[in-house]
């Protein structure tokens, strides 16, 4: 390891830093960790569930703007959704081999050196269909390993294929585990930062009857996965009551959305900016916040 690595690493703040998916939403939380990195701030662990997993990459390959940039773009050779005839047959929503393949070597490159140098812990939520349980994933070594775990744990039911990884199949980390404060608890370190995706308040609906059918249909040789995706709004909103309990005792630093949320599937290269600068402003005001609860 270089001397330039190892002064990145003595630098790293004790603590956990948990990043909520949400697809596009993500936009939000790529400004808030844009702005972090700015400052040069860089935590000891980091947790990433499916947009956040590709956040919190970008995050210990300290790539500035690298996540704005697969997400939010007007060039045609960078678009990942697909088009109606070839959904049919990718059976996904987005290109994802352009996502995980293309964007990361070629077309908008990973830092893969400074990633498997880094001393940061990060953890990739991907959820086991087989148990349908949370895994905690991460690769050091393989490049390809990296991306299909990074590619797994983003992988939204119905929206994109299963992805195997040695193995064993994998779907969405936020199925099983949207918002891993109790993962964050168990590392021990004495602070943690949440930054959220969705509105204060926000509590997630049961899936209708006829979703329900859906996705017994989609992946009735996974029953326990179906059981996890069922019980998801449930676990979801305990989490969150959680968050709010602490975040009132100030044992937590919560950061999340002012303004109204786009949708996880948002389009509009304007929309999408704006909400990616609302996270950037938003860490920005509470910068000096932030710094007081770390030094409490």
């Amino acid at each position: 390891m270089d001397e330039r690595q190892n002064s990145q690493n003595n630098k790293l703040i004790p603590a956990v830093l948990v990043l909520e998916g949400g697809a596009t939403r993500g936009v939000f939380t790529s400004g808030v960790l844009d702005f972090l990195m700015e400052k040069d701030f860089y935590t000891t662990d980091v947790i990433g569930v499916s947009a956040g997993a590709c956040n919190a990459i970008d995050y210990v390959s300290r790539q500035i703007g690298r996540t704005k940039k697969c997400m939010i773009h007007k060039e045609k050779e960078y678009d990942f959704y697909l088009g109606l005839r070839k959904m049919v047959k990718e059976k996904s929503m987005m290109d994802m081999d352009l996502i995980f393949d293309r964007y990361p070597k070629e077309l908008i490159p990973f830092d893969f050196d400074t990633y498997f140098q880094s001393e940061m812990k990060c953890d990739q939520v991907v959820t086991n269909c087989e148990t349908g349980k949370a895994e905690y994933l991460d690769e050091r070594k393989e490049k390809e390993r990296l991306l299909k775990i990074c590619r797994a744990s983003s992988s939204m039911p119905l929206a994109a294929p299963i992805v195997r990884i040695d193995g064993v199949p994998y779907l969405d980390g936020g199925l099983a585990d949207s918002v891993p404060i109790e993962r964050a608890l168990k590392k021990g370190r004495k602070k943690i930062i949440v930054i959220l995706t969705r509105n204060e308040g926000y509590r997630k609906k049961k899936p209708s009857l006829g979703e329900t059918r859906i996705y017994r249909a989609a992946y009735k040789k996974y029953p326990n996965l179906v059981r996890t995706i069922l019980r998801r709004p449930y676990v979801y909103n305990k989490q969150m009551e959680q968050i709010e309990q602490l975040e009132r005792k100030g044992e937590i630093f919560v950061l999340r959305p002012k303004i109204k949320t786009i949708g996880r599937m948002e389009k509009n290269y304007d929309r999408l900016t704006s909400f990616y600068e609302h996270g950037y402003v938003q860490m920005k005001e509470e910068y000096e916040r932030l710094l007081e609860y770390l030094n409490k």
